[in-house]
């Protein structure tokens, strides 16, 4: 036997699919790590100038929003445990080109936010190792996380569950910081006074009115992208049917804390007109307790942020592959596993796409605003399947009735919350229309769906000269 046959085995093979190692720890952890973008450690200063204490509506109507989406998914996935994702229900529920649109859409959404998450390693390592060049921290990083997923999926497991501990730290850290500030009336050099009412005191929970409101819409959606990744995990999930749930519905409990508590201790001891829009408000917080550490803690912080979002998308990228290339939307070589029943084809792949995608960055003239329109297109894609797993939903409400009213974890609302979701994301579309920068992303995603129709219709074309030939040797 030679070594590839060793190496890799054929898809279909029940000694070579997807293993279920990922314990409840792991799942609840990925959860909560999908739940915390870097965009609450760095965005929150931005959106806090924007919209004000309002911003704290902000985050928890996102957050309800899309609590309904990952309810969703949760009551179809474990409709059918054959589902290795949601590519699996939306080709079953809405048709072909729907696994085909999702899975590619998927695969493009962590790719560019994998490219954005190593450029920003490079960035943050510079804090301390400011006379390196920026590729090797880019490159070191790709390197120590293909190579570690490529172990075992528990790697991958363990991987995400520390990094997901250091966001919960440092975030538990800056709520009980904040909290033991109020409590004791700190008072700062500049004469404000650390108090809950900080939050109402200038001009109300509203001072830019419905305008700045809608505006911090724009922003926060960003810091929920990957909030869907437990999607991705259910193929390699020990007992879905306990741990999917268990980690599904404590997403609102996250939500208030990690969020709407740490906005709410930041304007407390700061109050939110002298929150500084491109500083992170965490290190400013810090500061301001006296703690001199504050800058490189905080770095640190982020920088492993920033690397468990790149390792979400280096997992997930590989099993959307699989999926395709099970499903024969993607060439055969990403249906097969390692001896470690691992994609490894499809690690590979997208961890080349991660470098490349760097390297066209690098060569952009004006890095910050290649970086926001990257960052932008990911997040308006990452609705786009959100709204395919309401979509899917729907279509299983209709098709699938009597899986429904078998289900043990039905969707709270059904079918109505499921329109009022879609309505939503469609609401803040036309947010994202009103500024330039966003704009230009928007402009985007009519050309992704242009590729993606003519790929596909490629695709059918070919499979049915393919079966025309069979049929003629025959």
């Amino acid at each position: 036997m030679n070594n590839s046959t060793q190496d890799h085995c054929p898809p279909g093979s029940d000694a070579h699919e997807l293993k279920r190692n990922l314990s409840n720890r792991h799942i609840q952890l990925i959860a909560i790590g999908g739940a915390i973008g870097t965009g609450l450690f760095m965005g929150s200063g931005k959106t806090i100038s924007l919209a004000g204490p309002s911003i704290i509506f902000v985050y928890m109507i996102i957050g309800f929003m899309l609590f309904f989406v990952m309810r969703a998914m949760g009551e179809l996935l474990l409709s059918n445990l054959k589902y290795k994702s949601f590519i699996d229900f939306s080709a079953d529920l809405l048709g072909p080109w729907a696994g085909y649109f999702t899975g590619w859409t998927y695969w493009f959404c962590w790719i560019v936010t994998g490219i954005a998450d190593v450029i920003a390693i490079s960035a943050y390592s510079q804090f301390w190792f400011p006379d390196i060049p920026q590729w090797l921290p880019a490159l070191s990083c790709v390197g120590l996380l293909l190579s570690l997923n490529l172990v075992t999926v528990k790697m991958f497991g363990e991987l995400e569950f520390w990094f997901a501990m250091i966001k919960i730290v440092a975030i538990c850290a800056l709520v009980c910081t904040g909290f033991y500030m109020v409590a004791s009336a700190y008072q700062s050099s500049a004469g404000s006074v650390a108090s809950i009412s900080n939050l109402w005191n200038d001009d109300g929970m509203f001072p830019h009115g419905a305008m700045g409101f809608f505006a911090g819409f724009q922003i926060a959606v960003f810091a929920f992208v990957g909030i869907e990744l437990v999607g991705t995990t259910a193929a390699e999930t020990k007992n879905p049917e306990r741990n999917l749930p268990r980690a599904i519905n404590s997403i609102p409990l996250r939500i208030i804390f990690f969020y709407v508590l740490a906005l709410i201790a930041i304007m407390a001891v700061t109050p939110w007109r002298e929150v500084v829009a491109n500083k992170s408000p965490f290190v400013e917080l810090f500061v301001l307790a006296g703690l001199p550490a504050a800058a490189g803690i905080i770095n640190f912080v982020v920088l492993t942020s920033a690397a468990s979002s790149a390792n979400s998308g280096v997992f997930s990228t590989s099993r959307m592959l699989y999926g395709l290339a099970m499903d024969g939307d993607a060439p055969n070589k990403f249906a097969s596993l390692s001896k470690r029943a691992v994609p490894s084809n499809g690690l590979v792949f997208s961890c080349t796409c991660l470098l490349l995608g760097a390297l066209v960055i690098y060569l952009v003239p004006n890095m910050l605003d290649a970086f926001t329109l990257i960052t932008t297109v990911s997040a308006i894609l990452f609705m786009c399947v959100w709204s395919m797993i309401l979509l899917s939903y729907l279509a299983y409400r209709k098709k699938r009735d009597a899986l429904h009213r078998a289900s043990k974890y039905k969707m709270p609302g059904g079918t109505t919350m499921a329109w009022i979701c879609l309505a939503f994301f469609v609401f803040i579309t036309a947010l994202l229309a009103l500024e330039d920068d966003t704009r230009q992303a928007l402009l985007f995603v009519p050309v992704w769906f242009a590729v993606m129709a003519v790929s596909y219709r490629s695709l059918r074309q070919k499979r049915a000269q393919a079966v025309q030939l069979s049929y003629e040797v025959d």
